[in-house]
């Protein structure tokens, strides 16, 4: 039996949402740049990303209809804005909590093979581990030694995974109103193997 808590219709709407962005980096990356953005306008998408205004128009129709961008028609050119989306996942009190700063890292991959490659080879799961260990990283708490052992990658691309992350937290740590809910390897240590 489920346990319900508020409205079960809108949450499982927004689960399904927030799956379509990490399956489909192309609206994920329009998201957060709307996000980081504020308030903005199709052109404002065709210039920064250099894509196609029918792609724009497509994509941003889209996250609307996903309810993650809201687009306000009182003005003659139409704007749109981001509403931030978090969804935590508890499997047998492992806990994780998908925020912007994920969504973000996904929409990177579209543009940086390291990242495309971890996704590839390793699936999600891989991204959202390493980003628990990039935030001390980031935050100089721990070193690119011990996070790039961590990962349990092959060392030189468990570097380029790190310095790709970096980026994204850095940039996503003052947008992402959940940045905070974010696990941090350092907060959440691996239980010990007997």
């Amino acid at each position: 039996m489920s346990k319900v808590a508020g409205d079960p219709e809108r949450a499982i709407n927004g689960l399904i949402s927030i799956a379509q962005l990490l399956e489909e980096p192309r609206l994920a990356r329009l998201y957060t740049f709307v996000l980081r953005e504020g308030e903005i306008t199709i052109d404002d998408v065709v210039s920064a990303l250099e894509i196609p205004r029918t792609t724009a128009y497509s994509d941003m129709g889209t996250l609307v209809d996903l309810g993650v961008l809201i687009r306000d028609e009182a003005k003659k050119t139409h704007t749109y804005s981001a509403i931030p989306v978090t969804l935590t996942a508890d499997l047998d009190g492992d806990k994780y909590t998908v925020t912007p700063t994920l969504i973000e890292a996904v929409g990177r991959s579209s543009q940086d093979q390291d990242l495309a490659l971890l996704l590839e080879k390793y699936g999600l799961g891989k991204l959202a581990a390493a980003l628990t260990y990039v935030i001390p990283y980031a935050d100089g708490e721990m070193s690119e030694r011990v996070a790039a052992r961590e990962l349990e990658l092959q060392y030189a691309f468990a570097i380029a995974i790190l310095h790709a992350l970096r980026d994204v937290v850095q940039d996503m740590d003052s947008v992402d109103p959940y940045f905070d809910d974010i696990r941090n390897a350092r907060d959440h240590p691996a239980p010990a193997e007997d």
